[in-house]
Parts: structure tokens; sequence; C-alpha cells
């Protein structure tokens, strides 16, 4: 019906963990019905018990961001999100150098 991606990340300055929600997806037919409250419940209790209390998302659309916020989750102004595409070729395989 759904899933949640976790991932936890150390914060040096805040010397501790800190955790951010890559994914959360609930199939369209299964929407609307708590399946993604239930799964940002339970990735809150996780980070109860490993003792994370700073959890972010990224989101693109608004109907996300609403959802979000009906949770809870407030944007934070202090944050901006850079990003950079790198190329890759197909000639490059994951092998080491000689």
């Amino acid at each position: 019906m759904g899933v949640a991606l976790l991932a936890y990340r150390l914060n040096v300055s805040a010397g501790g963990l800190f955790a951010s929600i890559e994914e959360l997806y609930v199939c369209p037919a299964a929407r609307r019905r708590g399946v993604g409250r239930i799964l940002l419940e339970t990735v809150e209790k996780l980070c109860a018990e490993r003792g994370v209390s700073y959890v972010e998302v990224q989101v693109e659309e608004k109907e996300a961001e609403l959802f979000y916020g009906a949770l809870g989750y407030e944007p934070d102004t202090g944050v901006r999100v850079l990003s950079r595409s790198l190329p890759i070729s197909d000639d490059q395989d994951l092998k080491p150098d000689a």
C-alpha cells in the first residue's frame, strides 16, 4: 500500500543524528485512507527510539507540502537546497583504477 524510506545522518555541528524522509509513497488506490499518516507516525516512532529529535523532508508538490503541514511539519526558512547534475557515461564502470 505504501513505503517510507528514511535516512539517518550525522549532524556534526549539532552533535547527533537527524533523519531525512527520502521517500514516502502511497499507492494511488490507497490514498486518503490514512496510510500516509500511519507511515509518517511509524517514521517518527523509529526516530524517537533512536534518540533522533529532528526529521526533515523535501517536497516538490504542493499536495505533499499540505500533507506534511497538516501533520505538524513546518517550512525551514533557514535552509536553501542546491543541486548539481553530473554527467554519467556508459563507458564508466565501477572497477578501480589499475
